[in-house]
């Protein structure tokens, strides 16, 4: 068992934003904002709630795991046979937030899955910073 944990692979995506963890967290957190930047949902800030991210390509299945509201933010990533865990984590900057995502849990046979997640993570932070620049002017 110990020697599957060992090869299993791990995705990080991290980057500055210029805005608060508060403003970010709102992005994650609230589905009209999620289906901007990331899927459609039904997702809940809610330890425990099972919710689905919806694509053309299909749905992932997803449980929220850890919530502590403008820190953390952890839950399942189930889809195409790939089980995995996404970990948000919100650090507040002098000038904004650095804002890390780990997507953990890549088997070595899921190449693929994990080339996929390395090339669209990236994409992903993209729009969520054009999704939060916008929801920021859109609270003034």
């Amino acid at each position: 068992m110990n020697d599957i944990a060992h090869q299993l692979r791990t995705v990080v995506v991290e980057r500055e934003f210029s805005h608060p963890p508060e403003k970010l967290w709102r992005a994650l957190t609230q589905p009209h904002l999620i289906e901007a930047w990331l899927m459609k949902n039904d997702f809940l800030a809610v330890s425990g709630h099972h919710f689905n991210f919806r694509a053309d390509w299909g749905t992932v299945d997803c449980q929220v795991m850890e919530v502590e509201p403008q820190k953390t933010l952890a839950y399942t990533w189930n889809a195409l046979g790939l089980e995995s865990v996404v970990t948000w984590t919100l650090a507040a900057t002098a000038t904004g937030t650095r804002l890390r995502m780990e997507q953990s849990g890549f088997r070595p046979d899921q190449d693929q899955a994990y080339q996929g997640a390395q090339f669209g993570w990236p994409h992903f932070f993209n729009s969520l910073e054009q999704v939060v620049a916008q929801d920021a002017e859109a609270s003034h």
